[in-house]
């Protein structure tokens, strides 16, 4: 069931994507690009995975922007599509992983200069297991959350549709702590590789954005509850269920940008269980085996909107800490998706620095 909400969770942000383009002529290109690179030793305990130079290779269907829907106007009329990535880590424990991404492209210095980001759901082909595959403390589960970020340099339609483009890309796969081990690995490597166009000689002048127009809302207010699994970064310690309930209070200043600021409380049953095996396992750790489990935090956050859809990062720090479990700072980011005008859901990931905690699914209501 919990992997069954990981595919849920990173299919949800990828058909986002194509919902936020309606009614409007597509014009599209592929593009396919071969990596080579090395893992980055993040964690001195995934040292011994590190053997080799993964290398494989990312293909991408991609959609043009014009300025159709506004927001597009205010980025510089961005990319929009899908990948596919295959990656053979060069590692016997580790094995070879295929996924499947929804991303954004963004382009920079007369279109030249592009950067892409994309959040998809990876398989890998051989995952931890106590008696066949001990080794892999990276990969807990078969299915894994993943996120590729790249940098190009993009020339498109050099020759009859034909283009080139080369850069660098850093590549993450990680479970989010739903289930142990979840040390994750990040690939930096090398690019290189083509585009076709796909679209005809008519497309169309891009819709250039309305200069001076003013854009404000007043202070909103909105709550949210927030759900999942989660696991201690104890092996077989046990997957448990966790509740957030959060406040905050909103300001939207730009078309693309709004400021946050409010509160969450934590109500994690995995700290109850990582309490308990403390106390039994190390007596003289200092702990009574009573601290509470649940945490309360204040944060603070930035809302980057595209339309109906938005991402969000928020930075926490616990003001109610009785267990120290990876420090009293905090961090959250992920994606939002609006229903109408008052109602959302959305899909964050909790972490301590670059320690996952957990993979949130929320619905909130946004009132003033």
């Amino acid at each position: 069931m919990k992997l069954i909400l990981l595919f849920i969770c990173t299919l949800f942000s990828t058909i986002l994507l194509s919902q936020e383009i309606e009614k409007e002529k597509k014009y599209s290109f592929i593009d396919f690009q071969y990596f080579y690179g090395s893992i980055i030793e993040h964690n001195p305990d995934i040292a011994h995975l590190i053997t080799g130079h993964p290398e494989g290779f990312i293909v991408s269907y991609n959609n043009k922007t014009y300025g159709f829907n506004e927001w597009e106007r205010y980025y510089n009329y961005p990319d929009w599509g899908f990948s596919l990535i295959y990656q053979n880590m060069k590692n016997e424990a580790l094995g070879e992983n295929v996924s499947i991404y929804g991303h954004y492209s963004f382009y920079f210095l007369k279109r030249r200069l592009q950067f892409r980001i994309g959040q998809g759901i990876a398989f890998t082909s051989n995952p931890f297991d106590i008696e066949t595959n001990f080794k892999n403390n990276a990969y807990g589960t078969t299915l894994l959350s993943t996120t590729y970020v790249m940098f190009n340099y993009s020339q498109q339609n050099i020759f009859k549709r034909f283009g080139l483009q080369a850069g660098i890309s850093l590549i993450h796969y990680s479970n989010a702590n739903i289930k142990a081990p979840n040390t994750s690995t990040n690939t930096f490597a090398f690019n290189v590789g083509f585009s076709y166009d796909m679209y005809s000689e008519d497309f169309p002048e891009y819709i250039v954005k309305e200069e001076g127009k003013k854009f404000g809302e007043p202070i909103a207010f909105n709550a949210v509850i927030r759900s999942g699994f989660n696991e201690s970064d104890v092996v077989g310690i046990g997957q448990f269920p966790f509740v957030v309930v959060s406040g905050y209070a909103d300001k939207r200043v730009s078309r693309i940008s709004s400021f946050q600021v409010g509160f969450d409380v934590f109500f994690s049953r995995f700290l109850k269980q990582e309490i308990e095996y403390q106390f039994i396992s190390f007596p003289n750790s200092g702990l009574s085996g009573d601290e509470d489990w649940k945490r309360a935090g204040l944060f603070i956050g930035h809302e980057l909107h595209f339309g109906r859809i938005s991402a969000v990062t928020q930075l926490g720090y616990y003001v109610y800490y009785p267990y120290d479990f990876e420090g009293r700072t905090y961090f959250r980011a992920g994606l939002k998706r609006y229903f109408g005008k008052k109602y959302f859901g959305s899909i964050t990931l909790k972490s301590h620095a670059a320690k996952a905690e957990a993979i949130e699914f929320g619905i909130g209501i946004r009132f003033r």
